[in-house]
């Protein structure tokens, strides 16, 4: 199998991070592996997608710190690559650090959508991921999951909903992700409000969340794959982010810690309840952020943690996704490409 896995930019990947851990699993089952960034695509005059290619050199690596060594070393030079010839378009970039160069926001998914029609597989479906670019896509989830919330610009809707909720609510950007311009409006801070509204509405519109007290525990990141909590040996791909002290943030790379935790009954009906969603806009892998019996945040471009996750379980979460990825390239090879990418993306 050929696998082509998109990302930002190679200076802001890690070895840690989990486009590195899936990229690594699929070197050592003896595929082929190269990374695109959103300055690599070429649309000829034939007509032809081709891209302009990091590809590993296929061997056995002694480790991950090796493989990315490897990604990162300037003697791989880009190379022309058909995208006739490749199976997988692995699709994990974060739409929103880009936002300074607009063009490379959506590189990925409308150049995911030649790709498709050209016979690779896409995850996750890149149709759906042009209609999840911003938070709105959360909102296409059941009222039942979701904690209660605002989209606004408006300071005085802002107010009402906070006086609504005693004060006790969350303020983010609408685009955005990984903790970056998030709020906790409480009693104490009530008199900061115009200040964060105002900081948060330079960028456009504005979440207001009501606040869950569970969150004081921290959030859960929950692995869905094909629709389903990711699992092996019994043990699920999950892990609770625990806020610093002195912020609200669980995030990891702001801060948060990362903790074993139990996925029970509460978890598993989440997970259940936005299952069909999931599974009818191909959405392959996707990590959902969960407080109490409501999902926070749905994230379907970059979900990241696994390695943390398999860490903490003892088991390599990597594998199955991979497997599921040479599965369906084999499907679409035995079925002559008869199914769309959407319905493919979830077998």
């Amino acid at each position: 199998m050929r696998i082509a896995f998109f990302v930002n930019d190679l200076e802001r990947e890690f070895a840690g991070y989990t486009t590195t851990v899936l990229a690594h699993q699929a070197a050592m089952r003896g595929h082929e592996v190269s990374y695109l960034t959103p300055s690599d695509f070429v649309l000829r005059p034939d007509d032809s997608l081709w891209a302009h290619a990091r590809i590993l050199p296929k061997q056995k690596w002694k480790d991950r710190a090796e493989f990315f060594a490897a990604l990162r070393a300037p003697a791989l030079k880009p190379e022309p690559v058909d995208f006739a010839d490749i199976d997988v378009l692995m699709l994990r970039n974060d739409p929103s650090i880009d936002f300074e160069t607009p063009w490379a926001m959506e590189a990925g998914i409308l150049f995911g959508r030649e790709a498709v029609k050209r016979g690779t597989i896409v995850v996750n479906d890149p149709d759906s991921l042009g209609r999840a670019i911003n938070k709105l896509y959360f909102q296409s989830f059941p009222a039942e999951a979701r904690a209660e919330m605002l989209i606004t610009r408006n300071e005085a809707d802002i107010k009402a909903f906070a006086r609504a909720h005693k004060n006790n609510i969350i303020l983010k950007p609408l685009q955005g992700s990984g903790g970056s311009g998030v709020f906790k409006l409480d009693a104490s801070a009530k008199s900061n409000l115009n200040q964060m509204i105002e900081a948060i509405g330079r960028d456009g519109y504005i979440i207001a969340q009501a606040y869950v007290p569970a969150a004081k525990k921290g959030d859960i990141r929950f692995f869905l794959m094909n629709g389903h909590p990711l699992e092996v040996d019994g043990k699920y791909c999950a892990l609770r982010r625990v806020a610093a002290a002195d912020d609200i943030r669980s995030n990891i790379h702001a801060g948060g810690k990362a903790e074993k935790v139990e996925i029970g009954r509460t978890e598993l009906a989440v997970a259940e309840m936005i299952r069909p969603k999931l599974i009818a806009d191909g959405m392959f892998l996707v990590g959902i952020d969960i407080v109490g019996d409501k999902i926070l945040e749905v994230n379907v471009f970059s979900p990241g943690n696994l390695k943390s996750c398999s860490d903490l379980a003892g088991v390599d979460f990597s594998i199955p996704i991979i497997e599921s990825l040479e599965r369906k390239a084999e499907i679409a090879k035995q079925y002559a490409h008869a199914f769309d990418n959407r319905h493919l993306a979830m077998l």
